[in-house]
């Protein structure tokens, strides 16, 4: 008797077939498509998200001050926490650019090392409020508005609660000014994040005209390279005086602790000093005081405070080879209008077309202007009083700065576009002369 398996249908205690259960399939599951922007599951209520993207950035940006301002009170008598922290917070509306009323005047010189500083947390919270309602990219210009808008609302009732707390018992600070100040910054900082994240920027970029995306692009690099000329000129007047500084340093008498505070709050004003390079290499030159002038063809200063960055100062006019100083904005434009015929004859394609003359002296003449803003805006920012006496104008004079600095990019931009084209076409037709 053969055993019975249920291989074996057709025998005894066997399963046919036809006897088994049928199996019915399951309904498929219906599951939602994703919507453009991400996730619904990972979106969050715009204030929320508001709140908290800006309240981040505040705090990350407060408490390097708090540790650097805290370092110069700690061998100071009667140094309390609670006054650390006020101190620290007037330190940070400063550099947002609100100005302090003191008992010796208005203090509006923004340290802008913290400027850059806030302005890139501010930015990362425009990219963090986006992806929080879902507009990463969306390419939607309302809700990267709405986003950078909220934060700007946001980052403005901090601020205004910051000068409220500031002047309960130090230097008098008008919690509207701060309010007003610190929307426009989130805003327009935030917007550039949330621009970005959604991918506004890019659908922008796409849509400009291609004479005049190329020369915002050659006056940005222009002004990056001119600022970045000042700053390497104002780092090695600073090193050349560093006996100076270090002495200026030690009369503090404040402890290593309060000496590295010191150094540190003089690194966060290295940037302005950069800025005030910039222009002394233009020509205009800056202030420290009024009646004062710092240029290259004159210096005129009286008693400065003992601040270890003005122990670089010059200590007379340029003369001998240190006039060769006064063709470097020249030479920024030249190497800026080199990458924009560079650029330019790549566009054209590995045939390399012969582009129109106006297709790219247009872009190299235009770039001035965009660096003559940027350095413009950036040396407006560096400047600002150290009180009602003497020090009530330090820092260059803007629109001055900035006109020499478009003019100047101008020309640089075409002697080295037109230079260019030239050069690089000589190659090109002897070869077909040949041929």
């Amino acid at each position: 008797m053969s055993p019975v398996t249920p291989d074996h249908p057709g025998r005894a205690g066997g399963v046919s077939a036809a006897d088994r259960p049928v199996q019915r399939a399951a309904p498929a599951r219906r599951v939602p498509a994703p919507r453009a922007g991400g996730s619904p599951r990972g979106r969050a209520p715009l204030p929320v998200a508001a709140g908290v993207a800006a309240g981040w950035a505040a705090l990350t940006s407060y408490l390097p001050v708090a540790i650097v301002l805290g370092l110069v009170q700690l061998g100071a008598d009667g140094a309390t926490l609670t006054g650390a922290l006020r101190t620290a917070l007037a330190g940070w509306l400063l550099g947002h650019g609100v100005p302090l009323h003191t008992e010796s005047g208005p203090f509006g010189l923004a340290p802008l090392a913290l400027t850059v500083l806030v302005l890139w947390r501010l930015s990362r919270a425009g990219v963090h409020v986006s992806r929080a309602i879902g507009a990463r990219n969306a390419r939607s210009p309302r809700r990267a508005l709405l986003a950078a808008g909220a934060v700007g609302l946001a980052y403005a009732l901090l601020g205004a609660l910051a000068a409220v707390l500031v002047g309960a018992g130090g230097p008098t600070v008008s919690p509207i000014r701060a309010a007003a100040t610190f929307a426009v910054v989130g805003t327009l900082a935030a917007l550039v994040g949330a621009t970005r994240i959604s991918a506004v920027t890019g659908l922008l970029v796409a849509r400009m005209p291609a004479p005049l995306r190329d020369a915002v692009r050659t006056g940005l690099v222009a002004g990056l390279l001119l600022v970045s000329a000042g700053a390497g000129a104002a780092g090695l007047a600073v090193a050349t005086g560093g006996g100076d500084a270090a002495d200026m340093i030690g009369a503090y008498r404040t402890g290593v602790a309060g000496q590295a505070g010191i150094t540190l709050v003089s690194m966060a004003y290295a940037p302005n000093a950069a800025l005030w390079s910039t222009s002394y290499l233009l020509g205009p030159g800056f202030a420290v005081g009024t009646d004062t002038a710092v240029r290259t063809s004159e210096v005129s200063v009286g008693a400065l405070p003992a601040v270890p960055l003005l122990a670089g100062l010059p200590r007379g006019p340029v003369d001998g080879l240190g006039a060769l100083l006064l063709a470097v904005p020249v030479l920024a434009g030249m190497i800026a209008g080199w990458l924009l015929a560079r650029r330019v004859a790549r566009q054209a394609g590995p045939e390399r077309a012969p582009q129109r003359w106006v297709e790219l002296l247009a872009p190299a003449a235009l770039a001035g202007p965009v660096a003559g803003v940027l350095v413009g805006v950036a040396a407006a920012a560096s400047g600002g009083p150290l009180g009602a006496g003497r020090l009530a104008q330090v820092g260059p004079v803007a629109w001055q700065v900035g006109a020499v600095a478009a003019g100047v990019i101008a020309v640089g931009a075409l002697i080295g576009a037109a230079a260019t084209r030239v050069l690089t076409r000589a190659p090109g037709a002897a070869t077909r002369a040949t041929d």
